[in-house]
C-alpha cells in the first residue's frame, strides 16, 4: 500500500513550508500555545486536507505558481481541522490521538478548550485577511458545520433508528464540509469558472464522505496500534456508523444491545461479533467506493497534470486503507 505522504509529491515542499508556518502563526503569542502548537503540528498527521487545497491550487494554476493566498488557505484549513480535533478529544475524553497524547491529557481541559478556541479565532482572522468575501463565507460555514456534526452525533448516541442518510449528513458536517468548501475556495482563489468551482466542491464532498466511511470501517477492522485508539471505541461510545447501521438490518438482536447501551457484561463483544458476522462492513466498503468513484468523476473538468493525478490517487488510496 502506498504511504499517504508519497501521494503528495507535487506539493511536498509546500507542505514542509506549511508545517513551519503553522507553528509560527499559532505559537508566537504565548509559550503554552507554542507548546500546544508544536505538539499538534508536529504530531505526524497525514495533512490530507491542506495537501488537497495545495494540489487543487496547483492543478488550477498550471502555468503560474500558486499565490500566497492559496498557501494561507491551506494553513487556515489545517488550523480549523486541528481546532476541531482538540475540542473533539476533550468531548470524547480521548487520551491519545495518532499514538500521541492529546492536548488536554498534557495541558488539562481548560488549556485544551482555550487552545481550540484560539485556533478557531486565529483561522477566522487570517481568513478575513484573504479579502475574498465568498471564501470567508465558505470557511465560516465549515466552522458551523463542525459544531452541527458534533451536536448531531451527541443527540444520536445509541439511537438504533437513525438512517444511513442521517449518518451521511453527519459525516458531511463532521468531515466532508471542510474538504468540500476548502476545495471550492482554492478554485475561487485561482479564478476558475463557476462550473469548475462546483465540481471541485463535489470532489471534496464525495472524497470527505468516502474518507469518513473508511475511518468508521477501520474502527472494526484495524488494530489498536494502527488506529491509535481502542478498536470498537465508536460503537462503545454510542456513535453508530455505516457498518453498524447496515448490520442492524440483518441482525435484529444487535438493536437490543445498543438500546441498553452495552450495560451488561459481554454486550460490546457480542455486538462486535454480530457486526463481523453480517454484511455490514462489506456494504460500508461499497458505499465508500461509490463516493470515491463520484469524487474522481468530478475531477474530469481539470486539465491533466501531476497534481490532478495526485488528487485521483488520494481518492483511490483512501479505499486502499481498507485492504
Amino acid at each position: 500500500m502506498t504511504p499517504a505522504t508519497s501521494l503528495f509529491t507535487p506539493v511536498e515542499a509546500d507542505l514542509r513550508l506549511l508545517a513551519d508556518n503553522l507553528k509560527q502563526l499559532v505559537g508566537n503569542r504565548h509559550p503554552i500555545l507554542f507548546a500546544a502548537a508544536e505538539h499538534l503540528f508536529g504530531a505526524g498527521g497525514k495533512r490530507i486536507r491542506p495537501a488537497i487545497v495545495l494540489l487543487i491550487s496547483r492543478a488550477t494554476m498550471l502555468e503560474q505558481d500558486i499565490t500566497p493566498r492559496h498557501r494561507r488557505l491551506a494553513e487556515i484549513t489545517e488550523m480549523i481541522h486541528t481546532a476541531s480535533l482538540v475540542h473533539d478529544d476533550v468531548v470524547d475524553e480521548s487520551d491519545v490521538r495518532r499514538g500521541v497524547p492529546t492536548v488536554h491529557s498534557l495541558f488539562g481541559n481548560r488549556i485544551a478548550i482555550l487552545a481550540g478556541d484560539f485556533l478557531f479565532a486565529q483561522s477566522s482572522w487570517y481568513l478575513a485577511n484573504l479579502d475574498n468575501l465568498e471564501v470567508v463565507k465558505l470557511l465560516s460555514e465549515v466552522i458551523m458545520d463542525l459544531a452541527t456534526g458534533e451536536i448531531q452525533q451527541g443527540l444520536n448516541r445509541f439511537d438504533a433508528g437513525i438512517s444511513i442518510e442521517t449518518y451521511i449528513e453527519k459525516s458531511y458536517y463532521k468531515t466532508a464540509s471542510l474538504i468540500a468548501n476548502s476545495s471550492k475556495a482554492a478554485g475561487l482563489l485561482s479564478e476558475v469558472s463557476r462550473e469548475t468551482v462546483e465540481h471541485l466542491y463535489s470532489y471534496g464532498r464525495h472524497f470527505g464522505i468516502a474518507f469518513q466511511i473508511v475511518d468508521d470501517i477501520l474502527d472494526f477492522t484495524s488494530t489498536t496500534n494502527t488506529l491509535g485508539k481502542p478498536v470498537g471505541s465508536d460503537l462503545k461510545s454510542g456513535n453508530l456508523t455505516a457498518p453498524v447501521l447496515f448490520a442492524l438490518a440483518q441482525k435484529p438482536s444487535l438493536e437490543v444491545l445498543i438500546e441498553r447501551e452495552f450495560a451488561q457484561e459481554g454486550d460490546l463483544e457480542q455486538a462486535l461479533a454480530l457486526i463481523q458476522d453480517s454484511q455490514g462492513i462489506q456494504q460500508a466498503r461499497e458505499l465508500a467506493a461509490h463516493h470515491a468513484k463520484l469524487a474522481i468523476e468530478h475531477l474530469a473538468v481539470l486539465p491533466f497534470s501531476e497534481s490532478h493525478q495526485a488528487l485521483i490517487n488520494i481518492a483511490e488510496y483512501t479505499l486502499s486503507r481498507l485492504y
